[in-house]
C-alpha cells in the first residue's frame, strides 16, 4: 500500500504498470474503524489516502513499484502534496512482509544518499494495518472522469 497524496492520481499511475493486477483506493494508518471520505478529510481519523495494489512478481518487482512511488510525488513535504494539505495526504509506504520493509527502507536510504531532494525525506514506512476501501465513486476516478492526471 502506498500513500502519496490524493489517491486518484496515485491509483492511475500504478494501474498502468504492467504486472499490477489490482488497484483500489482507500484509507489506512488511522485509528477509526470504517472511516468514510468525509471522516478522513476532517483530519481527525489519522488515516492516509492510500492505494492498495496487488501485482504479479514475475512481471514487476517490488523495487520497481517503489521507484514509481518515489518518482511520482514529493517525499519531503510533511502532510502535503501539491495543493492538498493534511495528514491524509502524507507520504507513506505500508509494508506487508519483512522483505518489503527492508526494500522500502533501503530505497529510502538510497534516495536520501542521492541528494536528489534538497530537504529531508519524511516518508513514513509502517507495517500495513487494516485497509478500508473508499467509496465506489473514488475507484478509478480519473478514468471515470476522462482525466489522465491530478496535479503531478
Amino acid at each position: 500500500m502506498f500513500g502519496a497524496g490524493c489517491f486518484w492520481g496515485v491509483e492511475e499511475i500504478f494501474r498502468k504498470i504492467k504486472g499490477v493486477t489490482l488497484t483500489a483506493v482507500g484509507y489506512s494508518g488511522g485509528n477509526v474503524k470504517n472511516p468514510g471520505y468525509e471522516d478522513v478529510c476532517s483530519g481527525e481519523t489519522g488515516h492516509a489516502e492510500v492505494v492498495y495494489l496487488e501485482y504479479d512478481p514475475k512481471k514487476v518487482k517490488y523495487q520497481q513499484l517503489l521507484e514509481v512511488f518515489w518518482n511520482n510525488h514529493n517525499p519531503t513535504t510533511k502532510n502535503r502534496q501539491g495543493p492538498d494539505e493534511g495528514e491524509q495526504y502524507r507520504s507513506a509506504i505500508f509494508y506487508y512482509t519483512k522483505e518489503q520493509k527492508k526494500l522500502a527502507e533501503e530505497s529510502k536510504a538510497q534516495l536520501e544518499k542521492s541528494k536528489r531532494w534538497k530537504n529531508p525525506i519524511v516518508t513514513q514506512i509502517e507495517k500495513a494495518i487494516t485497509f478500508y476501501k473508499a467509496e465506489e465513486y473514488h475507484q478509478q476516478y480519473l478514468e471515470k472522469k476522462g482525466l489522465t492526471s491530478c496535479h503531478f
